[in-house]
């Protein structure tokens, strides 16, 4: 016996190539697995509970593998939905195939799978001594907890199967591991479990796994042994050196990938050449452990405003970060001494564009720039006290001289008002696992048929 995953693309909203997708439909599959969302652009989503996708274009896409699964008769499956898998997220999600449903005229029975965790749980939990931290962990207690805005858990392929066994068609998670919508349904039919995971780990990003990874759509079939991965567009290839690169990505361990109860290990696995295009890997092992999941949560930081002056004079070029240096200490010193706040009350971080806002003290290029943009992110506890903040920083940003006996130099502000505000911010707040008594102790199905002859399971 063989499974068989289909996977559109690395996330839904990222686009896919339609030939491409067409051309997987028509070769077939048990399944469609595509992830819908990721950490990779900061805590904001999950501070929030909102999508950084665009629904219009979310939808288009979601459409598309509407009319897919219908065309196949198959499950289709996203996973962290609405990018950080917030319940809210999840019900993001269903609005919108609710609303295709409705269109495509199709009927359907929707499972929602939620993620979010209470605080109060995980509460319990780490009072029990079931939350681990992981490096580099911030420090955590109850009142820590409480003070998040959303918590989640990332599920593995067990609370993907107990969705799939109510039969669903369409399977909306929450938050889940990359790997776990894609290898739940070939481990619930007895593949090889090493190959489950690490043919899901390869194909979890689309065709990012082939030479064009612009190209999207991605073929997984497991069986007994291992798997083998194959590129839908005809102008991508998969080859040994693409397929085995992929366990690097997003991974500190090359051979190992940890996931609920237990890791994959791919020290012995061997990647064979098909044909030109295809790849088949063995060797790969499932090693089973404790069950644990890992806890992301995000909690406000303050509230922020951001003005940007741009430099082009050449001694400011050359001297940029003792200005910085310089209008840092000094719009620190005023706002203590006219806004009457300590220093704890806000931040003030000067990034300078061209220089090392990406790496700070890190970066090793040295070459001066032909200009260099001076952000200003001002954070405190309350939009009002950050935009004064910012009023006080302005004239400084565009006239702030190098040394106190020399002619006021003038900068520039790219647009006007200079100042903008950017209202809450978040950071993480959680880097944990925390073991579970059964697999969906922490989570939750709601089962829903939509569409023409919708009503409530």
């Amino acid at each position: 016996m063989t499974t068989t995953i289909l996977v559109p693309s690395g996330v839904l909203g990222l686009g896919f190539s339609q030939d491409a997708l067409a051309h997987g439909v028509a070769r077939g599959c048990d399944a469609i697995a595509i992830d819908g969302g990721s950490t990779d652009s900061g805590p904001h989503s999950l501070g929030t509970g909102t999508s950084k996708y665009s629904r219009a274009v979310s939808k288009a896409e979601w459409r598309a593998l509407m009319r897919a699964r219908a065309e196949l008769g198959v499950p289709l499956i996203i996973g962290t939905a609405g990018t950080s898998g917030t319940d809210s997220t999840v019900d993001w999600m269903y609005d919108i195939t609710c609303e295709l449903a409705a269109e495509l005229g199709q009927s359907l029975r929707v499972a929602r799978l939620y993620s979010g965790q209470a605080a109060d749980f995980v509460a319990e939990k780490l009072a029990a001594g079931k939350v681990t931290p992981l490096s580099p962990a911030p420090e955590i207690d109850a009142a820590r907890l409480r003070e998040m805005s959303n918590i989640v858990a990332l599920a593995g392929a067990e609370q993907v199967q107990a969705a799939l066994q109510t039969g669903a068609d369409i399977i909306i998670a929450g938050r889940t591991t990359d790997t776990a919508i894609i290898a739940a349904l070939p481990l619930a039919r007895g593949e090889n479990p090493g190959a489950c995971w690490h043919g899901a780990k390869i194909a979890e990003c689309g065709a990012l796994c082939s030479t064009h990874p612009g190209s999207g759509v991605i073929r997984v079939t497991f069986d007994a042994t291992g798997f083998e991965v194959e590129p839908m567009a005809p102008e991508a290839a998969c080859s040994p050196h693409t397929v085995s690169a992929h366990m690097l990505y997003e991974n500190s361990d090359p051979f190992r990938l940890y996931e609920p109860g237990g890791h994959l290990d791919v020290t012995r696995a061997r990647y064979h050449a098909l044909d030109a295009r295809r790849v088949r890997v063995e060797g790969s092992e499932w090693v089973p452990g404790p069950y644990t999941v890992k806890l992301e949560g995000a909690r406000r930081a303050g509230y922020q405003t951001m003005l940007l002056a741009i430099l082009r004079e050449a001694r400011y070029l050359a001297n940029a970060q003792a200005w910085a240096d310089k209008l840092v200490t000094r719009l620190q010193a005023l706002v203590g001494d006219q806004l009457g706040l300590a220093s704890g009350d806000f931040s003030i971080e000067l990034r300078l564009i061209g220089v090392n806002a990406a790496l700070g003290a890190l970066e090793t290029r040295t070459s001066t720039p032909a200009e260099v943009g001076a952000l200003c992110l001002i954070t405190a506890q309350t939009q009002d006290l950050a935009d004064e903040i910012g009023r006080l920083a302005n004239p400084y940003m565009l006239h702030m001289p190098l040394t106190e006996d020399e002619p006021l130099p003038t900068f520039a502000f790219p647009y006007s008002p200079a100042q903008t505000s950017r209202g809450p911010v978040f950071e993480f707040a959680l880097n944990h696992v925390m073991a579970l008594d059964t697999p969906m102790e922490a989570f939750r199905l709601e089962i829903s048929e939509v569409g023409q002859d919708a009503h409530v399971a």
